[in-house]
């Protein structure tokens, strides 16, 4: 067995299995673990994905939020032991791949098409 195949075995034991598909203008939930002391609670963060990236392991999506009139983008691991759930609230009807135009956009011009060929 060489170091390739070694990797990519103790990979898939890291992969979830219960995620929900994911694309670009979903409206998703991420339930963030947050550690207080020694003790951990689960913090929702909503948001449009904007990008996402695939690559096994490192698969990440953007979410991006309005918060007090602040855009706020973060980008999160969706297999890290950090995320306890991801639930997709709505689909986005979206023409591409990166929804970076949206930075540019303030209010009602933010708005994306709700999908429904797509289940939740």
């Amino acid at each position: 067995m060489n170091t390739q195949e070694i990797i990519r075995s103790i990979e898939a034991e890291q992969l979830k299995s219960n995620l929900p598909e994911i694309f670009v203008g979903d409206t998703v939930k991420v339930g963030v673990k947050i550690k207080e002391g020694d003790k951990y609670r689960i913090q929702p963060y909503e948001g449009v994905v904007i990008g996402k990236r695939n690559g096994g392991i490192n698969q990440t999506i953007t979410v991006r939020r309005v918060f007090q009139g602040v855009g706020v983008e973060r980008v999160f691991l969706v297999h890290s032991p950090r995320i306890d759930n991801i639930k997709v609230l709505r689909r986005g009807k979206v023409r591409r791949a990166k929804l970076y135009y949206l930075r540019k956009r303030v209010g009602k011009a933010t708005r994306i098409k709700q999908r429904f060929d797509r289940a939740l």
